[in-house]
């Protein structure tokens, strides 16, 4: 193979992923045992009732009491007041029942909410679809490629009946607006709409700017703005029914230039800023907006691997002319391409993968408004 990587190809492919035997029939039982959807005598999932509440209440009424007590007796001892230890602790106990409703009117509740997370062949959108599932809300897990994909059969395989597997590639206008007809009919019982939609589908486009071949650059302007943009718009009625939230992954790459990812940094802060223009533009129609920033990492499927960096170095090498192939020399393309493998380090992903999904779980559970 001609290129700079001939002299020394250390980068290495990653190993194909195989579901564990008897995963497909374990993962079966429990989709089967979950609330269908559409079958005829499916029992009623039960109303959840709020006994977190009762937990809340009982150590702070017990603390008001202890206070009472406390305070009542020193005031008198004193001779500073002589209120009674009841009249306190009705006047500790209202306050601090008061408080925690307030905090508990701020939390939201899984059951009975939808939610759409695009880009789902991620690390970050997999993981986010599975924990998500297991909290309660129903998801819609959309896949670029779902026919043939591990990812999208161990999540169908693992996880309940609430998950939905779908093909939606945000470059496409049929697969949207496919995916929009979809999650109307399968919205949970007394659902208005979606309560969140996830963008997490990315692409990057790797290079130099110079090097970076039109068709590339179109690709990633499709998936990461264009596509987005297009969700938006179509799922938006969805939303604003159930007066939900929109949730833009972006990265740190929107304010800080990164030679060899240029395209990507420029795609990435023309959607933080399109994000910022929504969320004034829909906060008088109840609908948050919000951007994860997860650093210097970027989102979707460029939590890079291996395999990624090399088959995209390939092709730019083959695209590039003559005259730029002698001007950048294979030693500084090489050096400039393997600047990203650290990228596809998994402890470094991993550290930050945590603080990421946790950050957009948090987003999902609070009012902001």
């Amino acid at each position: 193979m001609s290129g700079p990587f001939k002299r020394r190809p250390s980068l290495k492919t990653l190993p194909p992923i195989s579901l564990p035997p008897g995963a497909s029939r374990k993962g079966s039982i429990r989709r089967q045992s979950s609330v269908g959807l559409g079958l005829k005598g499916a029992a009623a999932p039960p109303q959840e009732v709020p006994w977190d509440m009762l937990d809340r209440l009982f150590l702070p009424v017990a603390f008001c009491h202890a206070g009472a007590v406390i305070i009542s007796n020193a005031l008198n001892v004193l001779h500073i007041s002589e209120v009674t230890t009841f009249t306190l602790f009705i006047w500790f106990t209202i306050v601090t029942i008061g408080a925690v409703l307030f905090y508990h009117n701020l939390k939201v509740t899984a059951a009975g909410k939808a939610v759409l997370i695009t880009g789902c062949d991620s690390p970050i959108g997999s993981a986010l679809a599975r924990q998500l599932d297991d909290q309660g809300f129903t998801v819609f897990a959309g896949f670029q490629n779902v026919a043939g994909n591990p990812v999208a059969e161990e999540l169908k395989e693992s996880c309940s009946g609430r998950l939905h597997v779908l093909q939606l590639d945000v470059s496409s206008e049929t697969q949207i607006l496919a995916a929009s007809l979809y999650a109307v009919e399968h919205l949970p019982d007394g659902a208005p709409g979606l309560w969140a939609v996830v963008h997490a589908q990315t692409w990057v486009a790797l290079g130099e700017i110079e090097w970076i071949p039109p068709q590339v650059i179109k690709k990633a302007v499709d998936i990461n703005f264009v596509g987005p943009t297009r969700v938006t718009q179509i799922m938006l009625p969805l939303v604003r029914r159930a007066r939900g939230r929109i949730i833009v992954l972006t990265s740190g790459l929107c304010r800080v230039a990164s030679p060899v990812r240029g395209i990507h940094c420029g795609l990435l802060a023309a959607l933080e800023s399109e994000a910022e223009c929504l969320r004034k533009e829909l906060r008088s129609r109840g609908v948050d907006v919000v951007v994860v920033a997860p650093g210097e990492l970027t989102t979707g499927s460029s939590w890079l691997s291996d395999q990624t960096i090399l088959d995209q170095a390939r092709e730019m090498w083959k695209q590039l002319c003559q005259e730029q192939r002698t001007e950048y020399g294979e030693d500084y393309f090489e050096k400039a391409i393997r600047s990203l493998e650290k990228y596809t380090k998994t402890q470094v992903l991993q550290e930050s993968f945590v603080k990421f999904r946790n950050c957009v779980k948090k987003m999902l559970y609070i009012r902001i408004q």
